[in-house]
């Protein structure tokens, strides 16, 4: 076994699976993901509670690593331009503004309603 450079234990080794009770978490976690996919860890903590489970908020992050499930919400840096993005030169930089109708500009709102968005141009 030196030749190869793998240790014995290493070739024996087979890993042992989730217990019933994680198995039943895991579960559970998945329909309220479906339900709810915004919740991160701490909510669902939160949620196993009110039905009965006392769970540690990082049990409950290690199972949603393993199902592969992660709460939906903006992620950091949404702004940044991505690879190969042309910036385009702020044309006015240098110009001064001496006369009337020399420079336009307009404005977009977007107004939260119950059904969308409206849209208002300034």
């Amino acid at each position: 076994m030196r030749v190869a450079g793998v240790n014995r234990s290493g070739l024996y080794y087979e890993p042992v699976g989730e217990n019933e009770e994680n198995l039943r978490l895991m579960r559970l976690l998945d329909e309220q993901y479906t339900r709810t996919p915004f919740y991160g860890s701490r909510k669902m903590t939160e949620w196993l509670a009110l039905q009965g489970h006392a769970v540690n908020r990082k049990r409950v992050s290690r199972l949603m690593d393993l199902l592969g499930i992660e709460a939906v919400y903006p992620k950091p840096k949404l702004s940044q331009p991505g690879e190969g993005h042309r910036i385009y030169p702020y044309l006015l930089r240098d110009t001064t503004v001496d006369r009337v109708n020399q420079v336009w500009s307009t404005d977009i709102t977007y107004i939260r309603m119950a059904q969308g968005f409206c849209t208002w141009w300034r």
